[in-house]
């Protein structure tokens, strides 16, 4: 019964011609490579800020994870969606985290990211940071709110990824971030 369903959503869709195909790939190439004016012009005159390739990576997807600021910042200005996810269920923010950017970091939570956007395997930005020992997001993203303590699919929270990831740095950290945040005990 699914599979007839699918047939029938794939037979809806018009077929894209050769022409449509390749401007949206150079589309895709311009995010990928930050082209900001031209991609600008482009929003100005209607594409979608939320258009999305085969693999569900938004236009701001690619652009962050190949860390084009400005680029960035121009599709925000147009609406896209910082919490657009691919078909893996990424966010931006993850892709940032994992590259460690922490101003693409900035940039996406000032303009309305989840810093709790968990991936279908339960993983936040901040247990990636954490996995990488990228020290400085880490600091970050508990500062505004993460979560150390959230688990993923497998029970495992951002301590535990990154320990299992032998991130020299990022345990101890997290340890230490906790323990200020837990009111202290009389004795």
């Amino acid at each position: 019964m699914q599979h007839t369903a699918h047939r029938e959503n794939v037979a809806d869709r018009p077929e894209l011609d050769d022409a449509t195909i390749e401007f949206a790939t150079q589309v895709f190439d311009l995010a990928r490579s930050g082209d900001t004016s031209t991609l600008e012009q482009l929003l100005e005159h209607g594409l979608a800020p939320n258009l999305r390739n085969a693999k569900g990576d938004s236009l701001l997807m690619l652009a962050s994870y190949h860390g084009h600021l400005d680029t960035v910042r121009v599709l925000l200005q147009y609406k896209a969606d910082p919490d657009l996810r691919n078909q893996n269920g990424q966010t931006p923010i993850a892709g940032a985290a994992f590259k460690g950017n922490l101003p693409m970091i900035e940039l996406l939570l000032a303009h309305g990211a989840d810093i709790e956007g968990a991936s279908p395997d339960g993983r936040t930005a901040l247990m990636i940071a954490a996995m990488f020992n990228r020290t400085e997001i880490v600091g970050y993203l508990m500062a505004h709110g993460a979560n150390a303590e959230a688990k993923d699919a497998n029970g495992v929270s951002a301590i535990g990824a990154a320990s299992r990831m032998g991130a020299p740095d990022t345990p101890a950290q997290l340890e230490r971030i906790l323990q200020h945040a837990r009111p202290s005990r009389p004795s």
